[in-house]
């Protein structure tokens, strides 16, 4: 009897976390791709989440693209004389 009261808690538990996992790789795909395609918001991250911007670099490195890293701190420095 127990069983049975528990299965729609348990069902209700399980789509709440999947709603939360799908929303956290939305939002990291969204992040990523923020963060790709727009050197201005890398700038605005390294001011407010440089840790998520250093993730961003590393995976970046990881699969083989290069030298991104140091064309934003030539363009910011550039951007600062």
């Amino acid at each position: 009897m127990m069983v049975r009261t528990m299965e729609p808690v348990a069902k209700k538990i399980f789509k709440g976390v999947l709603v939360v996992e799908l929303l956290g790789v939305f939002g990291a795909y969204f992040l990523f791709n923020k963060m790709n395609t727009s050197q201005d918001f890398r700038q605005t991250m390294s001011k407010k989440f440089p840790f998520i911007l250093e993730v961003y670099y590393k995976s970046i490195e990881q699969s083989g693209m290069h030298g991104v890293r140091e064309q934003d701190q030539e363009k910011w420095l550039n951007s600062k004389n």
